[in-house]
């Protein structure tokens, strides 16, 4: 909670992930149900909408979904980041997100979660942490978690109420409660 202005942690979400069975947005939305009673999390929708990246677009004016976006995570106090592993690398439409975050002033200092939905996806969990650190994110490693997901047909609801899943995910969320900005 940010004490000062005793409003909500306001914690954006984004889903590297666009199927709409995914277990990367079933473990965002299960953060949304699980999320300290001072937090809010909102899941962004727009990344379908983003350009591909283009230094030449990013001037003063850039797109509007860029716009959109960067307005999201200036408004946010905190970033939660959960996306698949694709070829053993990070999800396209997650870094291209990230890229047009790069010459912005929303995102350095920023602090970010990383929720990995499968304990095999070793490979892009470790490139995103990279990248993220690269574009000066304050990479929130107590709340930056591997949720047991693969092979487990769980739904939000169904992650949230899991025995051993549910407080692991409850944990993570009040550490970035914690490093968000008061």
């Amino acid at each position: 909670m940010n004490m000062l202005s005793g409003r909500p942690t306001v914690v954006l979400a984004i889903c590297g992930s666009l199927r709409r069975q995914s277990s990367n947005l079933a473990a965002l939305q299960a953060a949304s149900l699980l999320a300290p009673e001072r937090m809010r999390i909102t899941i962004f929708d727009g990344l379908p909408a983003l350009p591909y990246f283009n230094p030449d677009l990013d001037g003063d004016d850039p797109p509007a979904p860029v716009r959109s976006f960067r307005n999201a995570v200036g408004q946010a106090d905190a970033l939660l980041i959960c996306s698949p592993e694709y070829a053993r690398g990070v999800a396209g439409v997650t870094k291209n997100a990230l890229d047009w975050l790069v010459g912005s002033l929303e995102f350095p200092g920023k602090p970010v979660a990383v929720i990995n939905a499968s304990q095999r996806a070793t490979h892009a969990d470790a490139a995103l942490r990279l990248t993220l650190e690269t574009m000066s994110a304050k990479l929130v490693e107590e709340a930056s978690i591997t949720l047991p997901l693969l092979g487990r047909s769980l739904d939000a609801a169904g992650i949230a109420a899991d025995p051993d899943i549910g407080p692991l995910l409850r944990r993570a969320l009040g550490a970035l409660a914690a490093a968000a900005p008061a």
